[in-house]
C-alpha cells in the first residue's frame, strides 16, 4: 500500500502562485508514476499533470501548460505542483495520485492510478 498526503492548498489572488506538495509513504518502491488531478465544484475530476518515476519531464493538460510545473524529490518521495499565473477557474480540490504498475495506460484517466490522496483545496479569487 501507498499513502499519499497533499499539502499547500489555500486562498490566493488571481495572478498569484502556490505550490502543492504530495508526500508518499508505504511501499513507495512500487510506484511507477504520479499525477495531479483536480475537481471543481459540480465538475468532474480532471487531469492536471503526470510524471513517471524515471522520466525527466512531465506532461500537462493544455489548460495548465506553461503555468504549472511538476517536479519531484526522489529522496523524500515527494512530488510538487508549482502553480503560477493562477486564474479563478483553477479553483478546485487538487488530488495527488500514484500508479504502481508500468505497461500501457492513459495518463489522463483517473482509472489508471491505484492510490489517491485526500485532496487539498485551492481557491483563486478574482
Amino acid at each position: 500500500q501507498v499513502q499519499l498526503v497533499e499539502s499547500g492548498g489555500g486562498l490566493v489572488q488571481a495572478g498569484g502562485s502556490l505550490t502543492l506538495s504530495c508526500e508518499a509513504s508505504g511501499r513507495t518502491g512500487s510506484m511507477y508514476a504520479m499525477a495531479w488531478f483536480r475537481q471543481g465544484a459540480g465538475m468532474e475530476r480532471e487531469f492536471v499533470g503526470h510524471i513517471a518515476r524515471s522520466a525527466a519531464t512531465a506532461s500537462y493538460a493544455d489548460s495548465v501548460k506553461g503555468r504549472f510545473t511538476i517536479s519531484r524529490d526522489g529522496a523524500k518521495n515527494t512530488v510538487f505542483l508549482q502553480m503560477s499565473s493562477l486564474k479563478p477557474e483553477d479553483t478546485a480540490v487538487y488530488y495527488c495520485a500514484a500508479r504502481s504498475g508500468s505497461g500501457v495506460y492513459f495518463i489522463i484517466e483517473d482509472q489508471s492510478y491505484d492510490y489517491w490522496g485526500q485532496g487539498t483545496q485551492v481557491t483563486v479569487s478574482s
